[in-house]
Parts: C-alpha cells; sequence; structure tokens
C-alpha cells in the first residue's frame, strides 16, 4: 500500500470513535433485524426492499437499481424478492422496452405489510440509536457519513 503523506497514529479520540463505529456498524442491523423478526417474521432486507419500492414511481424499480439502494448483490436482491413473491407482496416482470431487464413491483398487499412494520421500525430507529444521540448535530453527521459513503472507497495498490 502507498501512502502520499507519512502515516500519522489516530489519537485515543479518534481510535475510540473508530472502535464505537465498527461495534454500531455490526450491532444496530442486527437490533433492527431481531425487533423486524420478533414483531413481524420480516427480515432487515425484506423490509428495505418493500421501503424502497413503496418510494418508487409506481412502486416499481430495475431490480439492479433495486439491489443498490437496499445495499444488496444482485443475487441477494433476487433471493429477497423471491421470498416477497412467495408471500405475495411484490411480483416481478419483464421490461417491455427490452425484454431484458426485469423490475420487482409492489403489490398492495406489500404496502400493508410496509405500513404494518413502519411503527416497529420506527420505535427500533428511535431507541437503539436516535435516543442516543441527543444532543448531537445530526446534519453534520449525516454529511459526513455522506461523504465517507460517496467516496472512492476501492482498494489502492
Amino acid at each position: 500500500m502507498k501512502h502520499a503523506t507519512a502515516l500519522q497514529p489516530l489519537s485515543p479520540t479518534e481510535e475510540a470513535f473508530f472502535r464505537a463505529l465498527s461495534h454500531v456498524l455490526i450491532a444496530v442491523p442486527k437490533v433492527f433485524e431481531a425487533d423486524l423478526m420478533r414483531e413481524h417474521g420480516m427480515s432487515m432486507s425484506e423490509y428495505m426492499t418493500l421501503m424502497h419500492l413503496s418510494e418508487a414511481p409506481d412502486r416499481r424499480m430495475r431490480m439492479s437499481d433495486l439491489a443498490a439502494a437496499a445495499n444488496l448483490s444482485l443475487s441477494g436482491m433476487t433471493r429477497t424478492v423471491q421470498r416477497l413473491e412467495k408471500q405475495e407482496q411484490v411480483r416481478r416482470e419483464k421490461s417491455a422496452c427490452d425484454g431484458r431487464t426485469c423490475h420487482a413491483i409492489l403489490t398492495p398487499l406489500g404496502l400493508q405489510v410496509l405500513e404494518d412494520a413502519w411503527p416497529t421500525h420506527l420505535v427500533s430507529a428511535r431507541r437503539h440509536v436516535l435516543d442516543h444521540l441527543a444532543g448531537v448535530d445530526l446534519e453534520a453527521i449525516t454529511q459526513a457519513f455522506t461523504s465517507v459513503v460517496n467516496q472512492d472507497c476501492s482498494p489502492t495498490d
């Protein structure tokens, strides 16, 4: 790995932040999923799929776009949509434009399931995350995390 500048060790505050962040990145999805599974028998990936479809025009998205929005691989999204199809919450159809692209479409039942699960997700988000951030500048954190996500995160030589 090449470095343009000399390595500078992390300060104790920076080190503590990175350790806490790594724990949050692992713990929060687990507790969100546990709450959704306990209350609705739904995985977090299923919830996120329904959520993104509910926000899309005509409640439909290309599978590849839906996978990217939900931060899943295309094969992971395919498996998630297949589970939701069996429950009649989502249906798939080939694109009329090219016949190769597949769209996922939220069904009325899927929208109802999402609406039923939304309060659980809201309570979970507040209890597990937001209630612990009182007094923190959420806009600044959001901007910083967005900047981290939007940078080129590819490995360097």
